[in-house]
């Protein structure tokens, strides 16, 4: 799994680099916005490292792009709704369906299905939708996933369905904070 998450990140990184070296400018990063079923509105900020969605700051986030008639979408709905649930205060699901139902069908989906996590139609997130197909190199292949670590970086990048245990495994990578080293632990390190 570590392997896939640096192949991922180089991937990203090296794209987006490419990316303001080929329009030869400073790198300039777009402020988007998107509005879930609810009616809640995030604003989405892309940076060199990933992107900072305003209300997720700290968490994980598993951003999915997802289709109300894509059968391995479909299967991972339940595993989504039992991380969110396990994770809840360290893990943040935002699902972007990408097969056309607008807000009200998408509600209703939603509420169908008792998912317990973000769901947003492409409607209200369109460009970010581009963003992550121009950044990504994303050809529209669902489901698709895009994995922030808890600053906000793209740690991982995956079209098709994981099984629960790797996504599992995923949050707990991503979860991780770099130990603070201090002179206790660096006193003990050295004998």
């Amino acid at each position: 799994m570590q392997k896939i998450l640096i192949i991922s990140s180089l991937f990203l990184f090296s794209f987006f680099t490419q990316l303001n070296a080929v329009e030869n400018k400073p790198a300039s990063y777009p402020l988007m916005s998107m509005t879930d079923t609810n009616g809640k509105t995030y604003k989405v900020q892309g940076t060199k490292e990933g992107l900072n969605i305003e209300g997720l700051e700290g968490k994980v986030i598993f951003l999915e792009f997802f289709g109300h008639r894509c059968p391995p979408c479909l299967a991972s709905i339940p595993h989504l709704i039992t991380l969110q649930k396990k994770y809840k205060d360290t893990l943040a699901i935002v699902s972007i369906e990408v097969q056309g139902y607008n807000k009200t069908q998408l509600a209703k989906f939603v509420k169908d299905k008792k998912i317990n996590y973000t769901v947003i139609p492409e409607e209200t997130a369109s460009e970010l939708v581009s963003y992550i197909q121009q950044g990504a190199q994303w050809k529209g292949s669902i489901p698709f996933l895009v994995a922030l670590d808890t600053k906000g970086h793209v740690q991982f990048v995956q079209a098709g369905m994981l099984p629960e245990e790797s996504l599992e495994e995923l949050i707990k990578d991503l979860s991780i904070k770099p130990k603070i080293k201090t002179k206790k632990t660096i006193e003990k390190s050295s004998k």
